[in-house]
């Protein structure tokens, strides 16, 4: 057999063509052997260690196949069919709930699963929970009743082959036009590709068509969120509560809307109607937490995130979420809890992840530094598993801003742009003090504090896919094609959309950490804008961002390696940007920072044109709700323990030193 193996060690289409038609004869035994045969070549050839579980199950050699299936999920920790496979083992071993979770994850991944749903419905109907079976069934028919191309638009989606389901899904369109859930897959496509401007015209189209649609409009809500258009997302959610004021979603919806609108008394009212339905319910009781802590009511927020856990001891969020509270210590038997659920075959991906986060951070608070490490490591290398994330896509985005920000470009386009003053862009990576700078610059009476606004990488995303979703790459050489007029309608634009953000202040805030990328792009639309580099040492940036586990985005922080590639990236266009735009950008070390706050708070007004106020100084005194990692920490004073943290952990983060190279030695930059 292993002279059939490709030269080099990878293994033929031809192969592993002949191992499915053995599968397909029922030769399992034979197919088993070339399968052991394949992933002793290739290790994570995860057709091969798919077909290997399957092979496996059907020789009732399940403790196998589940350890084949732990290692294909742990390569790819969505693989939706590697999930039903799980399912269908437990089944086999007459372990019903264990089955149940693996299938309800499968359609979770992919809602084109058919035998998934199937599964659910006859094992809730023999173990005596057939009013269960209601949704299911609904979900169920309701994909029987999708024509065939879409099932398979679906499929792709769930695999992540975002192109050709775009392809086929526009193909179906063209012949029918106003088909509800082709509408409804285009823009789940331009959700994950971050086209969320055509998501939400695609979805605002399909409620037009079907007003109806329950699920059209939660869509809707949940893309106009994306775009931080919170009060259009309220509306919607008031417009799903008015048709059934009693239904614990819609309130769920409501409560959440609320919520990201600032309006947590309401907020927390609409929770409070959900768990009077639903008594304890975790998932509510865990956004209440949220709700209470955004508001800095943290003594609140740990009671609810504990009901949680005490009516689902598997809640993993909620565990993570009190080990976010960076002031906060688990107690021992909390952590004996967190312990046993890790490794809880019942519990989700997600919650294995949340946990292993949570007891990295009990395990640090312990001085247990090796303990802590292992379950940082391995909490990220479960998240890892569910990104598609390649550094080197990455350096390549950044070295071709280095190409076209030439200084021959940057001459040419001297006075174009808006020449509206009032943005304070706050740049940088994730954990480097930039919600820091953002409260101090907010405490000032001439400022409005916002948030992490999507507005420039929108842009930037409209630019980038041309007239295509997932079209090649057009940004950020298509700026060299366009008129000086453009971009000072971008900048016009920017100013117009974000206002809904601000107060009454001359001046906002932008801490958007990732728009360091487009420091060209915000100087040709917004000239007169200031731009502040929030910078940190790279050991305790980076490994700070790698032991946060973030709600969505910076994917790099998910490995050493990663990170540490992406900071020496990061500095290396920064030095661009020096150089091509001298003076433009303000650069502000955290550790001078925490060491002489008074001098670093007037270095920072006085770049900006701001007279000095005490209040930047007593920033903590500051109430305005802080929705970032750090919300807890720029609610008091400045304090030094942080700053070095990392040196617990120092004999683990070789794979950080080595990414980072050179830029060790040059800190402070």
């Amino acid at each position: 057999m292993v002279d059939k193996l490709v030269p080099g060690g990878s293994v033929g289409d031809e192969l592993l063509e002949g191992i499915k038609g053995l599968l397909q004869s029922g030769s399992f035994a034979k197919a088993e052997q070339q399968l052991l045969d394949v992933v002793a070549v290739e290790p994570d050839h995860e057709e091969g260690l798919y077909m290997l579980a399957v092979c496996q199950r059907y020789l009732k050699k399940y403790s196998a196949a589940l350890s084949n299936l732990d290692r294909l999920k742990g390569l790819v920790a969505d693989h939706s069919r590697g999930h039903q496979e799980t399912g269908h083992v437990f089944r086999a071993m007459n372990k019903a709930d264990a089955a149940l979770n693996a299938y309800s994850r499968a359609t979770q991944i992919n809602p084109a699963l058919f035998a998934s749903f199937r599964a659910q419905i006859e094992i809730l109907s023999a173990t005596g929970r057939d009013s269960f079976t209601g949704p299911l069934k609904q979900q169920l028919a309701s994909l029987e009743s999708l024509p065939k191309v879409l099932v398979v638009v679906m499929d792709l989606i769930a695999h992540g082959k975002l192109v050709k389901a775009e392809q086929l899904c526009k193909e179906f369109m063209q012949k029918v036009p106003r088909h509800i859930e082709g509408m409804r897959l285009l823009a789940d496509i331009g959700n994950r590709l971050g086209v969320l401007e055509d998501a939400e015209f695609l979805l605002e189209s399909a409620l037009e068509f079907s007003p109806e649609s329950t699920q059209v409009r939660i869509d809707y809500i949940q893309v106009l969120r994306k775009r931080q258009k919170h009060e259009e997302a309220l509306m919607q959610a008031k417009i799903l509560l008015e048709k059934d004021p009693k239904n614990p979603q819609f309130q769920s919806v409501f409560a959440i809307e609320s919520m990201q609108s600032g309006d947590y008394d309401t907020a927390l009212e609409a929770f409070d109607s959900v768990l009077a339905i639903i008594p304890e319910d975790p998932v509510t009781l865990t956004s209440r937490g949220h709700a209470l802590k955004t508001r800095g009511q943290t003594d609140e927020a740990i009671d609810s995130y504990r009901r949680a856990i005490k009516k689902y001891p598997g809640h993993g969020e909620a565990y993570y979420s009190l080990a976010n509270l960076k002031l906060f210590s688990f107690s021992d038997e909390e952590l004996a809890t967190m312990e046993v659920q890790q490794i809880n075959l019942g519990i989700s991906h997600m919650s294995r992840v949340y946990l292993n986060f949570a007891l990295g951070k009990a395990y640090e608070d312990k001085g247990l530094f090796e303990k802590s490490f292992e379950h940082y490591e391995r909490g990220n290398a479960f998240k890892k598993a569910q990104s598609r994330y390649k550094s080197k896509e990455l350096t390549d985005e950044f070295h071709a801003q280095v190409e076209v920000f030439d200084e021959s470009f940057v001459a040419v386009n001297v006075g174009a742009g808006c020449d509206a003053p009032d943005p304070i862009f706050i740049v940088g990576l994730p954990r480097s003090g930039s919600t820091l700078l953002e409260q101090i610059l907010a405490s000032h009476s001439q400022v409005d504090g916002t948030m992490e606004l999507p507005n420039m990488l929108s842009l930037a995303q409209k630019l980038r896919r041309g007239e295509r979703m997932s079209a090649t790459n057009h940004y950020p050489a298509v700026l060299k094609t366009l008129e000086s007029e453009k971009f000072e309608e971008f900048g016009e634009t920017f100013i117009k959309e974000t206002r809904v953000h601000r107060g009454s202040a001359p001046f906002f805030i932008d801490k958007m950490p990732n728009n360091f990328r487009h420091i060209g792009l915000i100087n040709l639309m917004l000239p007169n804008a200031k731009i502040i580099d929030a910078r940190r040492h790279p050991m305790g940036c980076c490994f700070s961002g790698f032991k946060q586990l973030f709600a969505e985005g910076q994917e790099f922080t998910y490995g050493l390696d990663e990170v540490g590639t992406y900071y020496k990236d990061y500095v290396d266009l920064m030095d661009h940007w020096d150089k091509v735009l001298p003076g433009k950008v303000l650069r502000v070390q955290y550790e001078d920072v925490v060491a002489d706050l008074d001098t670093q708070v007037r270095r920072i007004l006085d770049y900006c044109g701001l007279d000095f106020e005490e209040s930047c100084i007593s920033f903590y005194e500051n109430e305005r709700s802080v929705r970032t990692p750090s919300s807890e920490q720029v609610r008091q004073p400045i304090y030094q323990d942080g700053v070095e943290q990392w040196k617990n952990f120092d004999e683990f983060l070789d794979p950080l030193k080595e990414a980072l190279g050179p830029v060790l030695d040059r800190y402070p930059i």
